[in-house]
């Protein structure tokens, strides 16, 4: 898949396909799956060019999956396949699909796919303003100090904008409008941190402690060989969030007793910094979980479909 056309093959020895990246490829593409009997459209993770294919697919009636690039890689190089093209990426691709019994992941609501698109946005517009205050800082001529606060007086409108946008969004959903209620009863944890938590993370409350620091890349991971006992790590999950809740986690940590108490807790025991931030981001996101839990039985409100 790349961002003007999609390679796609039936697994195992099936026919294959080459379609344009447009709605109309995509209905072809479609149309050959459904005249194939193609049970799951499997597709990777590319950077937003899936995006496309994987919501049109299932308008068109045909169940789809986007899955990591990364693993699929890894499947291919561990199988004994070192080439890499689009073409031989299709058969790969489903051939990792079938082997690990990946199933269909339905499309996000438009409210839900609306909201991650606002979150996105405010975040783009709020680094294009921490840079252009950084560049502002050594400038002395006026005429570029003009330019610097031209584009700061849109960038800054536009900010106010969709902070406005998106905290009228989360009054449209019960739970979304819920979960901002109790989430910032925490001091520390702002509008944005909901906002954020709900765009990209919808499964919250739905998870045990265990899934959802592991879905966060929070959780460390064992490396144990016999007798030897590795450093357990964390690596992998959803990086924009654990990100967030390490900036978070550190604000709530200055005013929460509980977490200041368990923060000095840690440093008395000798733990490195980064240790304690991983274990404050991890109790943060623990905590947020079992009040996510508590506000969709109280609602009675599932997991997104």
């Amino acid at each position: 898949m790349s961002s003007q056309v999609l390679d796609a093959k039936v697994w195992p020895n099936g026919p294959e396909l080459q379609v344009k990246a447009t709605p109309e490829g995509v209905a072809q593409l479609a149309a050959w799956c459904l005249g194939h009997e193609v049970e799951l459209a499997v597709m990777e993770a590319t950077g937003g060019y899936e995006r496309l294919a994987f919501r049109l697919l299932w308008a068109h009636g045909v169940p789809a999956a986007v899955v990591n690039p990364r693993q699929v890689r890894r499947f291919a190089e561990a199988m004994g396949v070192l080439e890499k093209t689009d073409r031989i990426d299709a058969g790969v691709i489903a051939w990792y699909a079938q082997a690990k019994g990946v199933e269909p992941e339905t499309p996000p609501p438009a409210e839900q796919a609306r909201l991650a698109a606002l979150v996105t946005r405010l975040g783009q517009l709020t680094a294009l303003k921490v840079s252009q205050e950084n560049q502002r800082r050594l400038v002395e001529d006026e005429v570029v100090l003009a330019c610097f606060a031209e584009v700061l007086g849109v960038v800054t409108g536009q900010i106010r904008r969709f902070e406005t946008e998106i905290a009228d969004l989360l009054q449209t959903d019960p739970l979304w409008r819920e979960l901002d209620r109790t989430f910032r009863q925490t001091k520390g944890v702002a509008d944005r941190t909901v906002a954020r938590l709900m765009a990209d993370m919808p499964e919250i409350g739905t998870l045990t402690g265990k899934e959802v620091a592991k879905l966060a890349g929070l959780a460390p991971l064992a490396s144990d060989s016999g007798k030897h006992r590795g450093r357990r790590r964390i690596r992998g999950g959803r990086t924009a969030i654990r990100g967030l809740l390490y900036v978070v986690a550190g604000l709530v940590a200055r005013h929460e007793p509980d977490y200041i108490a368990f923060r000095q807790k840690l440093l008395d025991a000798g733990k490195p910094r980064k240790v304690v931030r991983i274990a404050l981001a991890r109790k943060l996101l623990v905590r947020l979980n079992a009040q996510a839990r508590d506000a969709r039985a109280a609602l009675n409100t599932p997991l997104p479909a």
